[in-house]
Formats: C-alpha cells, structure tokens, sequence
C-alpha cells in the first residue's frame, strides 16, 4: 500500500509538472506569435490578400499549375510574386516599438497600415510524416506600415496584438512597405506574347499606312506553310525563311514596359483616334487570337536621327492597346523589333536602313 502510495503521489507531480510546462508553452507561444511576422514554408501558401483604407485590395491566388493568379483576373507578375514570398520568408522583428511612439505607432497603422492575410495549405492529421486531409487554411494575419525615421525598417503589428514592432529584412537597404502594394497594376504581368512556335497558326503584320509592307505567315504544326503579301494575297519571292523562323521565334517572350491606363483621358482619347501605325495578330493552335495595335509616341524630347535632324516621332518607344484593347501601354523598339519587320526585310539580301530603330519602318 505504502508503494503504491508513493506511485500514485509521483504521477501526480509528474502531471503537474507536465501541465505547468504546458501552459509555460503554451503562453511562450503565444507571445511568440504576436511577433512572428515570417511564413516558414512560402511553398504551401495559397492565397494572399492585401488591402488598405483607401478601399484598394489585391488577392494572389496560386494555382494547381503553380503559376500566379491577379484578383482571379489577369496572371500575376513573376517577378513581384517571388519577391514578395522571400519577404514574407526573411522578414524579421528588430524590436519592439518605444513605449512613448506606442500610440502614435498603432494609430498610423490602424489609419496607413496595409492588412495582410496569408492563406495556406495545411494538414488535419501532421503526425510524424503522416499528412491527411489537406484544407485551405487563413494562417496569419498582420498590418504593415509606414518607414521608420531612418528608413531602413517599417512598423507592423500581428491581428489581435496591442504591441507593434520594427520590422526589418536583412540585408536590405530600406524597408519593405512597398512590397505590399495594394495597386493591382504593381502585380499585373507584363506579357504581351508567349508563344512558341509550335503553338503558332498565323501571324500577321498590317501597316495601314503602307499596305506594301504588310504579311501574313501560315504554319502547319510548327513547320512553313505560307508567307503571303497582304496587298495582293502573293507569296513572297526570294523568301528568307531563316528570317521568317527568327521572326515567329521572337513570338516567345515580348513583354511592355508600363501600363498607361491612368493617362490624361483627352490625351489618350487623341491617340487612340489616329491611325494605327502597326496592328500585330497572332492565332495560336488553339485558335485563340491576341491582336496588338501600336501608334506612335510624339518625340517629346526632340530626338535627332544621325544627319541632325529632329525626328518626327519617339524613336525608342510606341504606344499600344493590349489584352482585347483592355489595357493602354507603353512598349520599346527594343523589346518588339524581332516582331517589326516590313514585308521586303524577308527578300534575301535585304538590310535595315542604319539610321532607323531596327525594326522601325
């Protein structure tokens, strides 16, 4: 009896023990959490969604494909994309804020903060390598806010906690409130074509204003099937059909460099009523059609061509409507020239004038 005495009385110090380290844990825990700004494991995240005062917000979402979904709208910037998961990744706490900026602090932030909601996927069972009945689960949320005096940290406060912190990433030289922009157009992608040549059906080249230079190209399974004048619907003699394949290859990667829907309304109204300077059509296999027209950007700047003389127009950039005419944009020469080429550049033998942009008619 005196044994067992002496068992039962060692059990239950042991759960005592045990519950008072428990709730020590527990209560480290959950001091821990309302500074723990970083997401472990970026490869499980979802969705993220962002939003701030001024009724802006942006929702992320990832697909099973992998790829990056924009307010299930448009496909997400790559780019801004992983930089913004190596943020939440790396972010740090530098310390909390000073008890005399503690008010201002949490007033800034509950007025200029951007509330953050990271979504992830997580396990109902997660025991020793065992993972069943994978859910969506809302995983974290915080505000960011405004720099610190020396710019190099921000503040942020974790959602149900009253202690705002210094918030830093390593490394940097500036904080990181940028990062989570709530304007759409930061995380828009910039793609305008991505399509390889296998994937092509018929690309076409119209220039309104000299119908002579206008083509069509015809593929069959990836392979040449036509290369046609637009004026008069003949093929084109002496064709160069590694120009052609340069061509439709510069089809695989064409980007613009900034989306100009916010211009002044008569401004652009006045453009988009002239003549466009090239239309650019491409189908694709699946017979989807992308159309691009470009105009010309007044030579702001009075850029002259190599004899001296000021040239009538940009010779750097274009404007254009791209995504179905949803979107007004700024391109370059440089990043189109593969896709501008005049009808008579495919003829063997022929050369771009030197004194125009390459690709420029």
């Amino acid at each position: 009896m005196k044994k067992n005495r002496y068992i039962i009385i060692l059990v239950i110090l042991l759960a005592v023990i045990a519950l008072v380290l428990v709730l020590t844990n527990s209560s480290n825990t959950f001091r821990r959490s309302m500074s723990d700004f970083a997401v472990a494991d970026t490869s499980t995240v979802t969705k993220i969604f962002m939003s701030d005062k001024n009724n802006n917000s942006v929702k992320l979402s990832r697909k099973e494909t992998g790829a990056w979904l924009l307010n299930d709208a448009y496909p997400a910037l790559k780019f801004n994309i992983d930089l913004m998961l190596k943020t939440m990744t790396d972010i740090q706490v530098k310390a909390p804020v000073a008890l005399a900026a503690h008010n201002t602090i949490v007033k800034h932030l509950a007025v200029n903060g951007v509330k953050v909601e990271v979504y992830q996927m997580v396990y109902r069972i997660d025991f020793i390598g065992l993972r069943w009945f994978p859910h969506e689960k809302l995983t974290k949320v915080y505000y960011v806010g405004g720099a610190t005096p020396d710019n190099q940290a921000c503040y942020g406060l974790m959602d149900n906690s009253e202690e705002p912190y210094v918030i830093y990433l390593p490394g940097l030289r500036g904080f990181v409130t940028p990062r989570y922009s709530t304007i759409e157009r930061y995380w828009r992608d910039l793609t305008v074509f991505r399509v390889n040549i296998e994937e092509i059906k018929t690309a076409r080249l119209e220039v309104p204003e000299n119908p002579e230079y206008s083509f069509e190209v015809q593929l069959e399974k990836g392979r040449l099937k036509n290369f046609i004048s637009l004026i008069d619907n003949k093929p084109l003699p002496d064709l160069d059909t590694l120009k052609v394949l340069n061509f439709l290859a510069g089809f695989r990667s064409v980007n613009f460099e900034a989306f100009l829907n916010d211009m002044d309304k008569h401004t652009r109204d006045s453009v988009l009523a002239s003549n466009p300077f090239i239309i650019i059509t491409l189908i694709d296999t699946l017979n989807k059609t992308r159309v691009v027209r470009t105009y010309h950007k007044p030579n702001l700047f009075a850029q002259k061509d190599y004899k001296g003389r000021v040239l009538p127009y940009d010779p750097d950039r274009l404007y254009a409507m791209v995504n179905d005419g949803k979107d007004f944009v700024l391109i370059q020469y440089f990043a189109f020239n593969k896709i501008l080429r005049p009808k008579p550049y495919f003829q063997k033998g022929f050369k771009m004038p030197e004194e125009q942009p390459e690709g420029a008619f």
